[in-house]
């Protein structure tokens, strides 16, 4: 099982996108840094790299695509609370990002926002009730 989870971006402008990732509670983690490439710790396993598109195209030959048009990935991190979720995504519109671009999930278990950041890559922020949850996934 893989111990750290390593999110490769690619970004128009990484300084623009090292300060959206830095607004919304990222770490930016030095030893993997540089004019190409920013690591942004979201969790002890969860980092996300941020890369240039020149840096990006070091590790593949595939057109890279425009998140603010296509979608080939939706990334959803974990919150420990509803008003954290609410945190998160405020904190990434105040950054310049678009605050729920996807409908609100309102359930009595879970509740889950999401934004864009400025490149268009598309994050959900979700926090559940395990013990709601199980209740309502309990046959009946």
């Amino acid at each position: 099982m893989p111990k750290l989870i390593f999110i490769n971006l690619p970004v128009l402008d990484l300084a623009r996108a090292t300060a959206f990732y830095q607004a919304i509670g990222a770490v930016r983690n030095e030893q993997f840094c540089d004019d190409t490439a920013s690591c942004m710790v979201l969790s002890e396993t969860i980092h996300v790299m941020l890369m240039t598109h020149d840096k990006y195209r070091f590790f593949t030959s595939k057109t890279i695509a425009d998140p603010k048009t296509t979608s080939q990935v939706l990334l959803c991190i974990s919150a420990d609370s509803r008003a954290e979720v609410d945190d998160v995504v405020t904190r990434a519109g105040r950054a310049g990002g678009v605050v729920d671009p996807a409908p609100v999930d309102e359930y009595d278990f879970m509740y889950g926002r999401s934004f864009e950041d400025p490149d268009g890559h598309l994050w959900g922020v979700n926090w559940m009730d395990m013990a709601a949850f199980a209740k309502a996934a309990a046959p009946a």
